[in-house]
C-alpha cells in the first residue's frame, strides 16, 4: 500500500509518501513541503497549496491519503488556516477517488513512538529510523507528513481492508454467527 500523508498548514504544508504493509519494512517514496507566503492573500495561498498537493499526488500516485485531523487550539487563526489546508488536501484526494483518512496528532504520535505525547524531535527520530534514512526529514512538517503516512499504513490500511471485506461479504449475502453481514 502506498500512502501519502499531509501535515496541513497555510505557510508550510508537509507532504510525504511511504509504501509498505503492517509488519514489513516501509519505504520512502517522496517527501516535501508546499510553501506559501504569509504576505499573499488567502485565496492565492489556498491555490498554491492545491497546486503543490496535486503535483505531489501526480508524482507519488498513492493508494490512499492520510491527513492530520484538525484539533482545537487556543489560536483561532492558526486552527482556521490548518483546517483550510486540510480541506484542500481532502478535496484533491476526493477529486481522484482516493480514500482519505483523518488521524489525530496523538494517534499518530502513539503509532510512531508508542506515546501520544511525543514531541516533534521524537517523531522525527522515529520516522528517520523506521524509513532507514541517513538524516531526519526537515522541516518538522515533512517528518510529520511521513508520520501520518506510516500511521495509516499500520492502522488505517488494516481497517480499510476489513471494511472492504465486510462490504464484499454483504454484497454476497453472507452471514456470520446468524448475523447477515
Amino acid at each position: 500500500m502506498r500512502v501519502m500523508g499531509v501535515d496541513p498548514g497555510l505557510t508550510r504544508c508537509g507532504v510525504g509518501a511511504v509504501e509498505g504493509r503492517p509488519g514489513a519494512p516501509l519505504t520512502l517514496v517522496g517527501v516535501g513541503v508546499v510553501r506559501t507566503s504569509p504576505d499573499d492573500d488567502l485565496g492565492t495561498r489556498l491555490v498554491g497549496i492545491e497546486e503543490g498537493i496535486e503535483t505531489f499526488l501526480d508524482e507519488v500516485r498513492p493508494d490512499a491519503v492520510a491527513v492530520e485531523r484538525v484539533f482545537s487550539q487556543h489560536n483561532v487563526s492558526t486552527v482556521m488556516g490548518t483546517a483550510q489546508a486540510a480541506g484542500i488536501a481532502v478535496l484533491c484526494a476526493a477529486r481522484r477517488g482516493l480514500p482519505v483518512a483523518l488521524h489525530t496528532p496523538s494517534e499518530v504520535k502513539a503509532a510512531i513512538t508508542g506515546s501520544g505525547t511525543a514531541d516533534k524531535k521524537q517523531i522525527g527520530a522515529m520516522v528517520t529510523r523506521l524509513l532507514r534514512l541517513s538524516e531526519m526529514p526537515k522541516p518538522a512538517d515533512a517528518a510529520d507528513a511521513l508520520a501520518l503516512a506510516i500511521c495509516h499504513v499500520w492502522r488505517g490500511g488494516g481497517q480499510q481492508r476489513l471494511a472492504q471485506a465486510m462490504a464484499k461479504a454483504r454484497a454476497g449475502g453472507r452471514t456470520w454467527k446468524g448475523t447477515t453481514l
